[in-house]
């Protein structure tokens, strides 16, 4: 009885995901099962291995607190092909630059990205927008209002991260710097 349930369980997931086509919230996920979010990871895992073992092109990948229904990596050639999407374009060191700003330091305001890259990044950080790698997280209440930017589930996903914890760590400054100061104590004496 409770495998028939595990199974019904996982096609209305599928289902659900199917038809949202973006990142479901866990919450909302569980709400729609009617069931408890700690069986979650549970009922997604059964659905993957359907889906390993019959060779699909698909797979549920976990997005921070949501979920989404992928297509496997093997397959983007094909989809990108198919679409022919502007989005799919390469992204420029300039873009991820400014994702990188934004990954670690969010919410940040196109101020703040400017001051750190030294150059104007309204038109990177616009492009970003349009292409849902970042999106606005309110209004930072200084004067003026500056719109803070946080990154998405769709920059998640394309970088293939569960969560912003899954980013590498930032290297450590603090060790080159000090090599520089030993240098230039030598070249005084």
């Amino acid at each position: 009885m409770e495998h028939t349930r595990t199974i019904k369980m996982a096609s209305i997931a599928e289902a659900v995901l199917f038809a949202c086509g973006e990142p479901v919230p866990s919450e909302r996920l569980a709400e729609a099962l009617n069931s408890d979010i700690k069986e979650l990871p549970d009922i997604i895992e059964n659905l993957n291995e359907r889906y390993e073992s019959t060779g699909s092109a698909l797979v549920i990948k976990h997005l921070g607190n949501s979920w989404q229904l992928c297509t496997q990596k093997n397959f983007a050639p094909y989809i990108q092909a198919a679409m022919e999407n502007k989005k799919s374009t390469p992204i420029s060191n300039a873009a991820m630059e400014v994702l990188t700003i934004v990954a670690y330091n969010q919410p940040v305001t196109k101020s703040f990205i400017e001051h750190v890259r030294g150059i104007d990044s309204s038109s990177v950080v616009n492009n970003l927008v349009e292409r849902e790698l970042l999106e606005e997280a309110g209004r930072l209440e200084i004067p003026g209002k500056p719109i803070a930017y946080k990154t998405t589930d769709n920059f998640l996903r394309c970088f293939e991260l569960n969560s912003l914890g899954d980013l590498p760590p930032l290297p450590v400054l603090g060790v080159h710097e000090d090599n520089n100061s030993e240098k230039k104590s030598e070249e005084k004496e």
